[in-house]
């Protein structure tokens, strides 16, 4: 991949920074006003094109900060090579564009993101919440949320006694 790494070097200079002890595939942490534009170099005019975004995912590193990691995965078919993103966001609104408008099957790995860490995809064509119930307040999957958790069946009986009624 050394064409990628080049091209990479060339049009975002130092501003990619190589993820360091990933054996599995190459990856790079990116500031988050760059994500966009990357992943458009990447998806048309990289010399080794990422036709597919395969997982959008985050991990909360509470107490520290910046509190989350956003992680990309692409996956190029044409030369069956892997490529992992990561985007540093601070806690207190963790907001970065999405990148639905680069490879559509964004749409419900960001909403998944959204729905259990509360990171707000900017640009997104309808970012709901498709896991837990729409007016939970809540999100899940960050540290700070109970281990007992927050009952989300609440919502359902009120919704399933109105349905009755």
């Amino acid at each position: 991949m050394e064409a990628l790494k080049d091209a990479l070097r060339e049009k975002f200079g130092s501003r990619l920074v190589p993820l360091d002890g990933a054996k599995d595939m190459e990856g790079y942490q990116v500031p988050a006003g760059l994500l966009l534009p990357l992943c458009r170099f990447l998806a048309g005019e990289s010399p080794v094109r990422f036709e597919q975004l395969t997982d959008v995912t985050a991990v909360d590193e509470f107490p520290g900060e910046p509190r989350f990691r956003l992680v990309y995965h692409l996956l190029s078919l044409s030369s069956n090579r892997r490529l992992r993103l990561q985007v540093l966001l601070g806690g207190g609104d963790p907001r970065i564009d999405s990148v639905t408008s680069v490879w559509a099957g964004a749409d419900w790995l960001e909403r998944e993101a959204w729905d259990m860490f509360g990171i707000r995809f900017e640009g997104h064509p309808d970012l709901k919440r498709i896991l837990m119930p729409l007016d939970y307040a809540h999100f899940p999957l960050r540290k700070d949320f109970p281990l007992r958790g927050i009952d989300p069946g609440r919502h359902y009986r009120e919704w399933d006694r109105g349905r009755k009624a």
